[in-house]
């Protein structure tokens, strides 16, 4: 991880309280993950720094994006830095998500501000040509930051008017889906989960053994996403959200346990995680299917 002053070049905000900020940080877009986070100073005089995910890096040119939701002092204070300015930043943090050659089917799931991760690993996938082997989810029940087009990848057995998809996706020629319990054009009526049973079914089940679940959200979200997997049988990697001070390791504030080979440990999400297997967080599921 590293320590950097980064100018802010863009910072446009959406509904729902959304904003993204892109910062001007070439030694965290060389380095990161997709999967890691940055601490970030929101304000001067506002000592204790945020997590933020890391929703897209481009190496090229040094910046990395994120997408926030206000929701306290902090995040306040943040939306009201403007261009030119100057965030300290700690980052890449975080364990990220392990990518397999041997897996063949990719099922991305974000929800909320569970989204970016989602973003930064659909973009790596589409760097390594695997943009076919690839279906992302994302659920909100807020607008979505970015206006859904209608999808031109058509998806078997998918349920009827599902359509909405993110035009970044579109142009990586990653399939993707929206789903809300709100009414919004073209998404899912349900939760995420239910939309992404509709993609597993799709997949032959002799190929299942090569699939991958990938999930980013809220803890009910995430239960329920390793309670899919452990239905199904296929290996899951959740990215853990957790209130953290230090955010580097050091105050043990963020400990969840985890259980490998049937001992349980605390883990800190913010070094340790925030990416674990699914089982390892919710071993009863597993234990039970």
């Amino acid at each position: 991880m590293f320590y950097e002053d980064a100018e802010i070049l863009s910072h446009d905000a959406f509904a729902g309280d959304q904003w993204i900020v892109r910062l001007q940080a070439p030694k965290c877009a060389n380095a990161a993950k997709p999967g890691q986070f940055a601490h970030i100073t929101c304000h001067p005089l506002q000592p204790m720094r945020r997590p933020i995910s890391i929703m897209r890096t481009s190496p090229a040119q040094g910046w990395v994006d994120f997408l926030y939701k206000v929701v306290g002092t902090g995040t306040q204070h943040l939306c009201e830095r403007q261009v030119g300015e100057h965030l300290s930043m700690i980052a890449p943090i975080g364990t990220p998500f392990e990518l397999s050659d041997n897996t063949q089917h990719h099922i991305l799931i974000g929800g909320g501000v569970g989204m970016p991760p989602m973003i930064n690993l659909a973009e790596t996938l589409y760097q390594q040509k695997k943009a076919k082997q690839t279906l992302v989810l994302l659920g909100s029940e807020v607008p979505f930051p970015f206006r859904p087009q209608p999808s031109k990848f058509l998806l078997p057995n998918w349920p009827e008017g599902v359509i909405a998809a993110m035009p970044l996706f579109e142009d990586w020629g990653i399939a993707s889906r929206l789903a809300s319990l709100q009414t919004f054009a073209g998404c899912f009526q349900g939760y995420i989960t239910a939309l992404a049973a509709y993609g597993i079914d799709n997949i032959p089940e002799a190929e299942r053994a090569q699939t991958t679940l990938y999930a980013c959200g809220p803890t009910p979200m995430l239960e329920a996403v390793a309670q899919l997997a452990a239905r199904y049988q296929i290996p899951t990697q959740l990215s853990l959200e957790e209130y953290m001070a230090c955010g580097v390791g050091g105050c043990a504030g963020c400990t969840v346990p985890i259980t490998t080979h049937g001992q349980v440990a605390m883990k800190r999400v913010c070094v340790d995680g925030p990416v674990f297997a699914a089982d390892t967080v919710y071993p009863e599921l597993f234990a039970e299917a």
